[in-house]
């Protein structure tokens, strides 16, 4: 067949994965040749620490794509495909790219944060400048952008409408993956030139983390095996998701955030099984679609990256000065003598990771508690979450602080005790994220001032010493955030 295009640029981002890759499919299609690429991008690279699980978890994920390019090419004899890889900045290093392999279109998928945004459209402008196409496609998301509006034309505002529409519209067509092996002998041997391995960290600055000493699963691979691991337990996941010590979630959230994983593989085997009645399929289901909705919120409402979604909270008064850092830093080290806040906390500083329950708890804690600005906690989470997405941890944090679309009220805060009675009842998550305090037991384990001295004296804790008092009485501090938000209660009264 006649091809639009002679050669093509395959441009791998947040899709790192050959399997139902929405550009990669488009490029085969439509190219006699199409040369795969992924840039280790300067501009989010060079400000991140020099030990970086998400930098290692998509240099590993890379070796895993390589492979999957070389295995789609080999049965149609061409030697020497996989990707081409560069540490530069992508304005620069893609139009020199396309020069230097006489292309004539680059195909990537959308990818709707402002930075990203921003710099798509300098590397389409350089592009076109030397006469090249660019081409980009939804693959990140099941709706995207404006696909899924109110009756008056509008974006959805509140999840539950959002999510009965999405519902309503999504069919097979959506959910189909598109099939990239059909096209496969259209991937390019590469020049020698090219040929270099997937660099190591070291080679890009960093350096190596406790990334396989914690056995995170990386690559399509392990992505797979994740997902075939969560659909033997999904039935229960509506039963088990709220429990940090219970395995629960499916920990696929990093192979969604750098799409080592299909978003419509898991819609479309979620869909099946809430058809046959499963429980947990429905639960999980919404969770992906709560996902569309915060990316679609961003993108029709780009101002929550910095300011609030709904404009009376940015007039609330955050607490400010020393005090204010002092108990931030408490918060970041898990010292706030809250033990299932402090457990979170240590959770996500030696792992990454936080389960999902208690990113709404820590949340929680910091605004509503401690009275601090949601940004501070959102740029934390940012710097430390292996799956860190901007349109989710904002809408997380938003939804937390009360100041977003469908958000939990103002005056529902959670109380960290309570929370931590209820979904670590017997202190198992707490125990293996602050061993100090396992010798506690029952209600002294999630509240420890109020346990007697001598039940403190004989689990080895000492307050103040090797685990802190509390930095906040919740009840008094509940009340403070009360009179905070008073400002927000004036002006809907207005």
């Amino acid at each position: 067949m006649n091809k639009k295009y002679d050669t093509g640029l395959m441009w791998f981002r947040r899709d790192l994965r050959a399997d139902d890759n929405a550009a990669l499919y488009h490029a085969l299609r439509t190219c006699r040749q199409v040369f795969c690429v992924f840039i280790f991008d300067r501009d989010i690279l060079d400000p991140l620490p020099r030990a970086d699980r998400r930098v290692e978890f998509i240099r590993e994920s890379l070796v895993d794509l390589d492979q999957q390019l070389r295995e789609l090419a080999a049965p149609h004899a061409v030697a020497d495909a996989g990707l081409i890889i560069a540490h530069a900045w992508p304005a620069q290093a893609l139009p020199e790219l396309a020069r230097s392999l006489a292309a004539d279109a680059v195909f990537t998928n959308h990818d709707d944060e402002p930075q990203a945004l921003a710099r798509d459209a300098k590397v389409a402008a350089a592009l076109g400048q030397d006469g090249k196409a660019f081409h980009s496609f939804k693959d990140h998301v099941i709706f995207e952008r404006a696909e899924v509006l109110t009756l008056a034309g509008k974006p959805y505002s509140v999840f539950t409408p959002y999510k009965n529409a999405w519902l309503a519209k999504v069919d097979p067509f959506y959910l189909k993956p598109y099939p990239v092996p059909h096209y496969a002998a259209s991937l390019a041997a590469r020049p020698p030139a090219f040929r270099a391995a997937v660099p190591a960290l070291e080679d890009i600055g960093f350096a190596a983390t406790n990334l396989g000493a914690l056995k995170i699963a990386t690559g399509s691979s392990g992505g797979m095996r994740l997902l075939d691991d969560f659909m033997a337990r999904i039935d229960q996941y509506h039963a088990t998701r709220d429990f940090p010590a219970i395995k629960g979630p499916s920990y696929l959230g990093v192979h969604l955030r750098f799409g080592t994983v299909s978003i419509r593989r898991l819609a479309d085997a979620a869909m099946h099984l809430q058809q046959r009645g499963s429980a947990g399929a429905t639960v999980w289901l919404s969770e992906l679609i709560w996902r569309d909705f915060y990316a679609q919120i961003l993108s029709n409402f780009p101002h929550v990256a910095t300011r609030a979604f709904k404009p009376a909270y940015d007039a609330i008064c955050w607490e400010q000065g020393p005090a204010a850092i002092t108990m931030f830093e408490a918060w970041c080290k898990g010292r706030t003598g809250y033990p299932l806040v402090d457990a979170a906390m240590a959770q996500i500083n030696q792992s990454g990771y936080m389960h999902n329950r208690l990113r709404m708890v820590t949340a929680s804690f910091l605004v509503k508690d401690l009275g601090l600005d949601w940004r501070w906690g959102e740029q934390y989470f940012a710097e430390k979450l292996n799956d860190f997405d901007l349109s989710a941890n904002n809408g997380g944090w938003q939804w937390a602080a009360s100041s977003g679309c469908d958000a939990q009220p103002y005056f529902r805060i959670f109380n960290p005790t309570s929370q931590s009675e209820k979904f670590d009842a017997k202190g198992k998550f707490i125990r293996k994220y602050l061993p100090q305090l396992a010798g506690l037991a029952g209600p002294d384990l999630h509240s420890p001032w109020l346990a007697k001295p001598v039940a403190l004296a004989a689990a080895g804790v000492r307050l103040g010493d090797n685990y802190p008092h509390p930095i906040v009485q919740h009840e008094a501090a509940r009340a403070l955030t009360l009179q905070r938000y008073a400002v927000v209660k004036k002006a809907a009264e207005q």
